[in-house]
């Protein structure tokens, strides 16, 4: 990487300083263009594995000197055949760290900060001293979380958006020989939860399945999982499986070969328990190298003007050959993310506050995973239900039991939502039928 350098720069140079065909209308080939990409622009990559190493490498020899990295994860022993910035010798080490050192060594002048945490510990005020986020993920929640931040640095002036405000988001994704790249523009262009229905649910196993018919080794795996550990807990009462601790998954590993041998199946490995434990699609080195092309092309575009940048969604797939697809993903006018309109939930006044949850975490359209949820009676913020702080949902947990009505909530009556999936609440408003309309 370090010979290629200065032969790449130049390209990059000659590049930004003529025009051409293709240029954007408000691009203007200059030094100036270059000066920006060194020392103004910043830029945020967010994930620091497969799919974060090849961004890194990708920007940094684009020209662009002002990085930040941010990974909440520590390097594996099964990370080194696809996250090429990392050796044997740092497995154990944060990866933001050591892709961040790898970068600043052999790439001349480029200063890469890395931050070794969750993207929840930082606020606003850090996401806004960037120009461009880049995203190089595995988990949607975190996902949606960023864009949600991003959404809520927003500024409207007489309801027209200000789009100074604006920080350009540049999300990758792989899945195993499968990857897309998508632009997305917070307010102007669609959002990640105007495209929520395009990732795909969880897969999970049907419980009767698990217990009494098992027939493949994912089956052995999720029945040590969710019926044989909090069962035996075997490493301490209210100890919760870490997929990234090789004692827990060993002792999954144990037992789900013990339950295989019983059922004659074959196929249960170490690789395979953790897959399963942490909901892992295996990574393919080249699909990463793909996507991370794409994103950072476009970071190059968004950056400096040079040609118009994606619009908005590009699929790619090498299962058998090589396809690429790009199309427009639609802003929705009533986007939970984006729209600045309260979303309509419509219930029975005699529907429990239980259902309205399920609503919430089985809707394809809101896809939540720990919804709490509060209103506004008399002035006051009253809690309904909170799940994630222990001592309010033991004083709330009552209230899932009772009707809507039972719990003084009226139709057209607004309940802010907060939720994993996004830094701020919701705003929902019930539309609530009465028990006339029911029959």
């Amino acid at each position: 990487m370090e010979s290629d350098w200065p032969g790449r720069w130049n390209h990059v140079k000659k590049f930004l300083e003529r025009g051409g065909p293709f240029a954007h209308p408000d691009f203007e080939p200059s030094s100036e263009t270059l000066q920006f990409m060194q020392e103004v622009c910043k830029i945020l990559v967010i994930g620091a594995g497969g799919l974060g190493c090849e961004l890194l490498k990708n920007l940094a020899l684009l020209g662009f000197r002002n990085i930040d990295v941010i990974d909440m994860d520590t390097i594996d022993v099964s990370n080194l055949n696809r996250q090429f910035l990392f050796r044997p010798k740092d497995v154990g080490k944060a990866k933001a760290e050591v892709a961040a050192d790898f970068i600043n060594n052999r790439v001349p002048g480029c200063k890469v900060k890395a931050h070794f945490a969750k993207i929840q510990d930082y606020d606003e005020s850090f996401y806004r001293g960037f120009h461009i986020i880049v995203c190089g993920l595995d988990s949607i929640i975190a996902r949606r979380w960023i864009n949600g931040m991003l959404v809520s640095l927003l500024n409207y002036e007489d309801g027209e958006l200000d789009q100074s405000s604006i920080i350009p988001m540049v999300d990758g994704g792989t899945e195993g020989f499968k990857g897309n790249a998508r632009v997305v523009l917070p307010g102007m262009t669609a959002c990640i939860e105007c495209t929520l229905d395009l990732y795909p649910p969880q897969v999970n196993f049907p419980l009767c399945t698990i217990a009494h018919t098992p027939r493949l080794p994912e089956h052995c795996i999720e029945y040590v999982r969710i019926l044989l550990w909090p069962k035996e807990q075997p490493f301490g009462e209210g100890i919760v499986i870490d997929g990234d601790d090789p004692k827990h998954i060993n002792w999954i590993l144990d037992k789900s070969q013990e339950r295989a041998n019983e059922y004659r199946i074959l196929g249960v490995t170490y690789r395979l328990t953790q897959g399963v434990v942490k909901r892992i699609i295996p990574a393919v080195a080249s699909t990463n190298a793909v996507i991370a092309a794409a994103c950072a092309t476009e970071v190059f575009k968004v950056a400096t003007s040079c040609s118009h940048p994606l619009n908005n969604y590009m699929n790619f797939n090498d299962t058998e050959g090589v396809y690429t697809f790009t199309f427009e993903a639609q802003k929705r006018d009533d986007c939970m993310g984006c729209s600045q309109i309260p979303q309509a939930l419509s219930f029975s006044e005699n529907d429990k506050l239980q259902d309205v949850i399920t609503h919430l975490i089985e809707s394809n359209t809101y896809q939540m995973k720990s919804p709490g949820i509060t209103t506004c009676v008399d002035g006051k913020n009253k809690t309904l239900y909170m799940q994630t702080v222990k001592s309010i949902e033991a004083k709330t947990k009552e209230n899932l039991k009772k009707t809507l009505k039972d719990l003084g909530l009226r139709n057209g009556q607004e309940i802010y939502v907060a939720d994993v999936t996004t830094p701020t609440s919701v705003t929902f408003r019930l539309q609530l039928g009465t028990s006339m309309d029911d029959s």
